[in-house]
């Protein structure tokens, strides 16, 4: 479900039609603000109290998630969404390396070779920005999968509840974005699509998938932004007609393809292992 609603965040913003800087700004804040209300009816209504960040590892994905706001809108206005997208479908890749690293969690042979196949295709893509001066926009959404991945990773090792950390934390950027605004202020043709971003979908899409290294592995979660790769550009293709580039879909073809081998592959471990767990317990003394 939050994949789902995140698909939809870059077509919102680019249907703003606003100064980078002022969709920032209000995308942030309105994001903030409803992070406090839901929080306000959890507590003083529901009387169920949850901790907006919970203690210093949540303040340090919060940084995370603050900045990936940032370098994921730089993005935005500096490359097509095509390569935004497909380049952030790296998240998951980049989840398995620092669980490797940090939780000890080591890939298996298959999630490497997945690995080596998304590099390809994310190469290809960032050679095809390279050809036509999109390089800063795809070196910002690189960022933006790294900070992404980390975040994650930093969840799942934390089991700590961490779903309003990415929604409050948008404060930064937003108050940073407000010291850059244009000498004439805020400059969005259509703030009505921004604010619903903002508003509604970012929350819901961040809360999700926040919460889900609670019940997921980092690498599972961060495959579910693959929604977001495979809906957005068809989104923006719909509605704007900006049909990415040859190499660019070969690239992002890669991507897709290698993480839904991925993906059919963990489905079948996770069958085997449950039928000889079963296997085992209905036969404990066979063997």
């Amino acid at each position: 479900m939050g994949g789902l609603a995140l698909s939809f965040d870059i077509p919102l913003i680019r249907s703003a039609a606003g100064e980078v800087w002022s969709v920032l700004a209000t995308r942030s804040i309105a994001t903030f603000v409803t992070a406090m209300v839901a929080w306000s009816v959890l507590r003083f209504v529901l009387g169920r109290r949850t901790a907006l960040i919970p203690g210093p590892m949540g303040l340090l994905i919060g940084i995370f998630y603050g900045i990936n706001s940032l370098t994921f809108m730089l993005a935005v206005f500096n490359t097509t969404t095509a390569n935004v997208v497909f380049i952030l479908a790296f998240t998951s890749m980049f989840a398995a390396i620092l669980s490797w690293v940090f939780l000890g969690e080591r890939p298996a042979n298959a999630t490497l070779l997945t690995m080596a196949a998304m590099v390809a295709g994310v190469a290809l893509i960032v050679h095809d920005g390279l050809a036509s001066g999109n390089i800063f926009g795809d070196a910002m959404a690189a960022c933006s999968a790294l900070l992404l991945a980390s975040a994650i990773t930093l969840s799942r090792r934390s089991g700590l509840d961490m779903g309003f950390v990415p929604l409050v934390t948008a404060l930064v950027p937003g108050i940073a974005a407000l010291f850059l605004l244009p000498d004439t202020g805020f400059e969005i043709a259509h703030p009505g699509f921004i604010l619903f971003n903002g508003l509604v979908m970012i929350p819901f899409a961040f809360f999700c998938l926040a919460t889900g290294p609670r019940y997921l592995s980092a690498p599972e979660v961060g495959m579910f932004y693959l929604l977001e790769t495979v809906l957005a550009p068809i989104w923006v293709w719909i509605v704007f007609a900006e049909t990415p580039t040859t190499q660019t879909l070969i690239g992002g073809s890669i991507l897709i393809l290698a993480l839904l081998a991925h993906s059919l592959w963990q489905m079948r471990s996770k069958a085997r292992a449950a039928r000889e767990s079963d296997a085992a317990a209905e036969f404990p003394f066979t063997g």
